[in-house]
């Protein structure tokens, strides 16, 4: 999708600084909590409230179009949230956190430098096109629907996002496989990757993988690598 600078995004449509890849503190094994009644109720009032704000846009989205989708009274989504900015802020962190655990899941140092930006980009790719991945279309127009400390909580998410692709995109540059690097590579990458959703069908002759290895191939100007099917 087009990038903004007054959007909040998936990633590298805010102006903000260059973050480094933050340290993740070894935590003590915890014994998973069961899930309390609510939360099934609260996550499909977030699905089908992401669904509303791209197909409506968060202004035009009402309350009542809220309760409606979820099959509750006009008041009764007041039990999870306080207001309608709260489930639009829910929209974008829940999305941001699970495309931020996608992603975290590659072992990026330990791979080389093309096969680790071959995997972020597959990670990034089928966040965007897969289905009822809704958060995407929110996150990128209508973060100017934040207010400044809403918008600081989803910034710090894309912020820890990028360091990443930083990493790897440094090391590319770094390994020669990235040939003329430039301080405009990522807005570029994002930009290509995110208008994918305009014109990408699934079934229509292209899998995912076989989109991620063609983008590769694109950017970084080698053949495609040949996968057994």
């Amino acid at each position: 999708m087009p990038e903004s600078k007054k959007n909040t995004s998936v990633p590298a449509t805010v102006t903000k600084p260059k973050a480094s890849r933050p340290a993740v503190p070894v935590r003590p094994h915890k014994q998973a909590q069961p899930k309390t009644d609510d939360e099934g109720p609260r996550n499909e009032l977030i699905a089908k409230s992401a669904r509303l704000f791209r197909e409506k846009g968060y202004e035009k989205t009402t309350v009542r179009d809220i309760a409606a989708a979820v099959g509750m009274q006009a008041g009764s989504w007041f039990y999870h949230f306080k207001t309608k900015q709260e489930i639009l802020v829910a929209v974008m962190e829940q999305g941001m956190r699970r495309s931020l655990q996608d992603i975290e899941a590659i072992s990026v140092q330990s791979l080389p430098p093309r096969e680790a930006f071959r995997q972020l980009v597959l990670a990034h790719l089928k966040t965007l096109l897969a289905p009822h991945h809704d958060f995407i279309p929110v996150l990128l127009y209508e973060g100017r629907s934040l207010d400044k400390a809403e918008r600081a909580k989803i910034v710090a998410l894309t912020n820890r996002y990028e360091a990443i692709w930083d990493e790897v995109i440094d090391a590319l540059h770094r390994s020669g496989d990235w040939a003329m690097p430039t301080k405009l590579d990522k807005l570029f990458l994002f930009g290509s990757l995110n208008w994918t959703t305009q014109w990408f069908r699934a079934g229509a002759g292209m899998t995912i993988e076989e989109l991620a290895d063609q983008t590769v191939a694109f950017l970084l100007r080698t053949a495609p690598t040949k996968r057994n099917k």
